[in-house]
């Protein structure tokens, strides 16, 4: 596995997302199966997972804090607060200092370490962002030694331009990706300018880059690829990357014609670690075999030149004007 600077830290190009390990949104994972997921990562030579308070409400965070106990390994957790929902403790609205710290308070608990490594905000309301307040209540819990550093995690190029503005942001958490081609345009020179960290999310556009779908393939009711296929729960961004699903099957498959070979996710995730900004990319995995699929990317030489000049004219022809929901 080949590490990227973050702030001074080596960290995994690949990290690992793990909101499939909360049990909420992406059908069920069991404690076993979870273990198996970590583990399997960390001994690929990962050190960087990627977590939130509401990925089961506590669940995923917990069952990371439990199997960081099992490893004689320094791993980087980075974790998110702002979208619980459970009165009085953020969204939508609430975010004082008291209840951020709360919410820091939770996490630590749950991940049972005395200090974050890394805490987002996730994708708080863009008002939120304008006025700064939480920026200020990041810091104040970064001077009290509660976390190392903060970051955010956003939903547009324009929320990710309007955190660059803040001081002392270590990281900006997005959606990038063979759908999502535009973001780099925008964003990415800004954040190199300002030395802050880029760690890209739904790599593989919740599935629809892994190549395995085709038009019949259905999702368990608990999964948000079946309840928020049309933005019906939340930004449809997160959900194939706002691609229609039917749509993005046909066009997963042109992607695929452009690709090297038929190691359609690996390539997927070569093609975003090809831009240098990037520091990692933090797939999601529901099975070992998806670990293992996602950190071989790490391996592979870079995409040639005309590839990724193919699948930019892709992009612009075909897909950018299907994107749906806030971006």
């Amino acid at each position: 596995m080949n590490n990227r600077n973050f702030k001074n830290t080596p960290i995994a190009e690949v990290g690992l997302g793990t909101w499939q390990l909360g049990s909420a949104d992406w059908g069920n994972v069991n404690d076993e199966d979870a273990f198996n997921i970590l583990k399997a990562y960390t001994d690929a030579g990962g050190n960087f997972i990627d977590t939130a308070d509401v990925y089961g409400m506590g669940v995923s965070e917990s069952v990371i804090g439990k199997f960081l106990k099992t490893i004689d390994k320094e791993v980087f957790v980075a974790t998110k607060l702002g979208r619980r929902g459970d009165a009085p403790n953020g969204w939508p609205q609430n975010f004082t200092y008291d209840v951020m710290k709360r919410n820091v308070e939770d996490s630590l608990k749950h991940l049972d370490v005395p200090q974050l490594f890394l805490e987002q905000l996730h994708c708080i309301p863009t008002d939120e962002m304008k006025a700064g307040k939480v920026f200020d209540h990041l810091r104040s819990l970064q001077q009290e030694g509660l976390i190392t550093h903060f970051g955010a995690s956003v939903e547009t190029s324009e929320e990710a331009l309007i955190c660059l503005e803040q001081e002392g942001l270590a990281s900006l958490q997005i959606i990038f990706n063979l759908f999502r081609q535009h973001v780099a345009d925008e964003v990415f020179a800004r954040a190199k300018e300002k030395g802050v960290a880029i760690i890209v999310r739904v790599p593989l556009a919740s599935g629809l880059l892994s190549g395995r779908f085709n038009e019949q393939t259905q999702f368990a009711a608990n999964d948000h690829r079946n309840y928020n296929a049309n933005g019906d729960a939340f930004n449809t961004g997160e959900t194939f990357s706002g691609i229609e699903f039917k749509e993005g099957v046909k066009l997963s498959q042109k992607i695929k014609g452009l690709l090297p070979d038929n190691r359609m996710p690996q390539w997927a995730i070569r093609w975003i670690l090809d831009h240098p900004e990037v520091t990692t990319v933090i797939p999601g995995a529901s099975k070992v075999s998806q670990v293992n699929s996602n950190v071989e990317a790490s391996a592979l030489s870079p995409l040639s030149a005309d590839v990724h000049q193919h699948l930019r004219e892709l992009y612009d022809a075909e897909i950018f004007g299907k994107i749906r929901g806030h971006f």
